[in-house]
């Protein structure tokens, strides 16, 4: 049984998502602010997190931001304002993704279906390649999905490390935005291209000693992006 936190103030919302996804076989966990949100994500296993960006104590951006400090659980923002800006910052403090208010409860579904299934083929992959890769003082630990750079850890997120380990194990094959979604986030996954973009700009905030002049993960102008070999 997979299971599920849902964190909002607005407790008519939390009472629904509640109800459905627990008419789906989910075990549904909630949280009414910012605060209580951290505290059971530090303290529980979840398979992912619904998270309000309007919260009291912690924003949903705090928690976010504090969140993947020491946990890689998936994490779906979602936000009452339909602001491009909102959205991306969702992304920018380590979200996997967004979905705006109001909402299809069958559109957060295929949402939450997509991120696990992507997250249970990656899990099968782990067990059958243990094998480690290292290129240009990049080493990627597939089994414990671990990445060093000149021999420091870096903390990087499901999709993040999903996307280096892509790049790295295919390098200098060129992935268009629609390419890595459907690789990275799954075939029928709902979402905006631009959620590449934004999770590219943030592993090279991580991985290069200069994102603007990337060592690693390069620029392909109009077609995508790629690992330079």
């Amino acid at each position: 049984m997979r299971k599920v936190l849902v964190v909002d103030d607005e407790k008519l919302i939390v009472k629904g998502l509640k109800f459905s996804l627990e008419q789906d076989d989910m075990e549904v966990d909630t949280a009414f602010d910012g605060e209580e949100a951290l505290e059971k994500i530090r303290a529980n296993s979840y398979d992912i997190v619904l998270l309000d960006i309007m919260l009291p104590k912690y924003s949903g951006l705090e928690v976010c931001q504090m969140a993947r400090e020491f946990s890689d659980v998936p994490i779906i923002m979602l936000t009452a304002k339909g602001e491009d800006m909102d959205k991306i910052l969702g992304l920018e403090y380590g979200a996997d993704d967004y979905i705006t208010k109001p909402f299809n409860i069958l559109e957060v579904k295929a949402r939450i279906k997509a991120i696990l299934r992507r997250n249970s083929k990656n899990d099968a992959s782990v067990e059958e390649d243990t094998h480690v890769i290292e290129k240009k003082g990049l080493k990627i630990e597939s089994d414990s999905r671990r990445v060093f750079v000149n021999g420091h850890e870096l903390n990087l997120t499901a999709k993040e490390f999903d996307m280096v380990l892509l790049l790295v194990s295919n390098p200098n094959k060129v992935y268009s935005r629609d390419d890595l979604l459907k690789e990275i986030w799954g075939a029928s996954y709902p979402g905006d291209a631009r959620t590449v973009d934004v999770h590219v700009r943030r592993l090279r905030e991580k991985i290069e000693t200069h994102p603007a002049d990337p060592e690693y993960i390069h620029t392909k102008w109009g077609v995508g992006y790629y690992f330079q070999a």
